[in-house]
């Protein structure tokens, strides 16, 4: 944490409970963990603290199914919608060179949403 946070022990515990994530996660998810170990613990401690690590760049926001998930790591996040059924399906984009180039900086993560038509409903319209 940054030199004018005060170090609680409730942040202490949530910054070990946060440490043991590998993957995405949403402030829930960290509440139920921090909350095995102290039940006291509310979401809105836990809703400040990550606006801290958001704030100090230790943390990364995304939106996913309406919800915000949470990373340590700058990654990136990226959604395939289908307009006939609704279903939405995550992707991957490895590379960033081509969009890069147009940003005036440096991306340090980044989320695409996409919409369009699923495999299985082209297919459908094919045999209609």
């Amino acid at each position: 944490m940054g030199k004018k946070s005060r170090q609680t022990k409730q942040k202490e515990l949530l910054e070990e409970e946060l440490n043991k994530f590998s993957t995405l996660f949403t402030a829930e998810d960290l509440l139920e963990k921090a909350q095995k170990r102290d039940h006291k613990l509310g979401i809105a401690t836990v809703y400040r603290f990550l606006k801290e690590l958001r704030q100090e760049h230790l943390c990364h926001t995304y939106q996913c199914s309406g919800k915000t998930i949470y990373s340590r790591e700058s990654t990136h996040h990226c959604h395939f919608h289908c307009q006939k059924c609704g279903k939405e399906e995550h992707f991957s984009v490895e590379n960033l060179d081509f969009l890069q180039k147009k940003v005036p900086g440096e991306i340090c993560h980044f989320q695409i949403d996409a919409e369009g038509i699923c495999h299985n409903c082209l297919q459908k319209e094919k045999t209609q």
